[in-house]
């Protein structure tokens, strides 16, 4: 009599145990490959399994045994297709006598689940099938019509939570105007320079700057560095503030590359949301550029306004003005036009400026100043930047917002730098390389690296001493032309006798002129002549020149009247 260890008879008992499972597995399902017209492994395959539970769940046998080589013979989904990989898509065959199903049908009238959910339903299947393989195909199917039940979502975002928002005002009177076919039609509210046949103009110092970058067989696309192109940005704070700038050569001012003026308003915005320590209430204009009021709201802050523009006078409101640098809670964020004041053209003289400085010390302000047309306003680089070059001499912490899109014409290039600087102290070195650092991490999770043919440009010219002059030519170019069509446009309403007074449209610097027209004027003016400019009265001085000044007058004279 043969005898065995204790070891081996324990395996041939197991043995004999799976083989006779086995048994009643084939007997029981003795044609179940020889039904199976596609190849082992399909996603038809996984269907099917689906569809007669059953069938792939017959062999019990040695499912509670726990011998490794043993388990091969769990019914599970992977026994009847050793080569299925993992997560094959799950695609149910479609009946034959259905038609093709609807896709925006609602999911409760479609026979199959859509097909994302049959996908995350697969790979749900195998992992459990991986980790639970006693779990039954038919525990599966029933998880699965399980998902197929599950109503789908309603909107995430109804009209009551995401309303329709307003067109911009300005892109939305560029497209009235496209869409005007009058010969007579002028365009009145472009914020961009036009040359005397109302086309855009390249400057001819860009032109040699784009050449020079061109030809250079070193130029790449790299990313440029978080806080911009080093050539550019420390040009850019000599510009500002002046070559010979304490806040310079002291160490105390940092400056980043930005997406021009908008780019630099909205990443100062963040940084005093952030960190700022006074009154988190910030006084705009008011009138003053419409974007500002959407940066500063859209990280934060609470906005206030401060009296600007006269309307008896069309002029500077100085003494509502300093009303409110007076009443405004102490350590308040005044955003102020460095220079040609956008809408109005009004700016304060050098002695309001002084007035407007010493206020604000008293009352511990923080100066935001908004730079976009240094050189553009009077053709004087030095003259256009004193206001700034002032409130650094006095000692104050502040930030600039820096544009080179209307003095260098580079408007779709979006070149632009942030600047801030801080107080004269012992620690301002250190001080400033804190607030470069936080800056920095600002830029990187809002725009990672700024862009760079723009601030090449730039750069070049403000590198090169005999383009920079050129460029200065180019400035004064553009300046006195729209000067002179100030001087043609004055004249010819006072030569028509218009009724009021047009001396303010003299008395404006810069790009833009406020009229004093209404609103109701400026819409007759748009349907009766084709003149377009925003609602407010503003009117872009660039977009006039000899060829429509005489018809542009004659139809404010006419719409005055009529309304008088």
């Amino acid at each position: 009599m043969l005898r065995f260890s204790r070891a081996k008879s324990e395996t041939l008992m197991k043995l004999g145990l799976t083989c006779y499972g086995m048994m009643r597995y084939f007997r029981s399902d003795s044609n179940i490959f020889k039904q199976t017209s596609y190849p082992l492994g399909s996603s038809e395959k996984r269907a099917r399994e689906l569809q007669e539970p059953q069938r792939y769940n017959s062999f019990k046998g040695a499912s509670h045994l726990s011998s490794p080589g043993l388990r091969l013979f769990r019914i599970h989904p992977q026994v009847h297709r050793p080569q299925l990989k993992r997560h094959t898509p799950l695609v149910p065959p479609r009946p034959p006598d259905t038609a093709p199903q609807d896709p925006k049908a609602p999911s409760s009238l479609l026979p199959y689940p859509p097909k994302s959910k049959i996908l995350r339903a697969a790979a749900h299947y195998d992992t459990l099938s991986e980790h639970t393989p006693s779990e039954s195909v038919w525990q599966q199917q029933l998880k699965l019509k399980e998902l197929q039940s599950v109503p789908r979502p309603t909107y995430y975002f109804p009209a009551e939570v995401v309303p329709q928002a307003p067109e911009d005002p300005l892109f939305g009177l560029a497209r009235a105007y496209k869409a005007d076919n009058s010969p007579n039609k002028i365009d009145l509210g472009i914020g961009a320079y036009r040359d005397e046949n109302a086309k855009p103009w390249v400057l001819p110092v860009v032109k040699k700057a784009d050449e020079i970058l061109r030809n250079d067989p070193e130029l790449n696309h790299e990313y440029a560095p978080i806080a911009g192109i080093a050539s550019f940005t420390s040009k850019a704070a000599e510009l500002v503030f002046g070559a010979d700038s304490a806040a310079i050569s002291e160490k105390r001012s940092t400056t980043l590359q930005t997406i021009s003026g908008t780019g630099a308003v909205h990443l100062g915005a963040l940084f005093l949301a952030r960190f700022y320590k006074g009154n988190h209430t910030v006084y705009l204009s008011n009138p003053t550029w419409a974007n500002h009021h959407q940066i500063f709201k859209n990280v934060g802050h609470s906005i206030d306004t401060y009296p600007y523009f006269h309307k008896e006078t069309k002029g500077l409101d100085f003494e509502g003005f300093k009303q409110t640098l007076k009443s405004a809670p102490e350590g308040s964020v005044f955003v102020l036009h460095a220079c040609a004041h956008n809408p109005t053209g009004v700016d304060p003289t050098q002695e309001q400026w002084t007035e407007i400085a010493a206020l604000m010390k008293e009352r511990n302000h923080f100066p935001f100043f908004d730079t976009a047309y240094q050189g553009f306003a009077s053709g004087d680089l030095v003259r256009d930047a004193w206001a700034i070059r002032y409130f650094v001499e006095q000692g104050f912490e502040l930030v600039v917002a820096q544009s080179f899109a209307k003095n260098f014409g580079l408007y779709g290039e979006r070149a632009g730098c942030f600047h801030a600087v801080t107080a004269p102290a012992g620690d301002a070195s250190n001080t400033i390389t804190r607030i470069g650092s936080q800056l920095a991490i600002l830029q990187r999770s809002e725009i990672s690296n700024p862009p760079l043919y723009g601030a090449r440009i730039v750069s070049t010219v403000l590198n090169d001493r005999d383009l920079f002059a050129e460029w200065e030519e180019n400035l004064r170019t553009m300046s006195g032309r729209i000067i002179s069509m100030r001087d043609t446009l004055r004249a010819k309403l006072e030569e028509l006798q218009t009724p009021g007074t047009w001396n303010h449209i003299t008395d404006q610097i810069g790009m833009f002129s406020f009229t004093g027209l209404s609103e109701s004027q400026v819409m007759k003016l748009r349907e009766e002549f084709h003149i377009y400019m925003t609602k407010n009265g503003r009117i872009s001085m660039a977009g006039l020149n000899d060829n429509n000044v005489d018809y542009f007058a004659k139809a404010v004279d006419k719409v005055v009247r009529e309304s008088a």
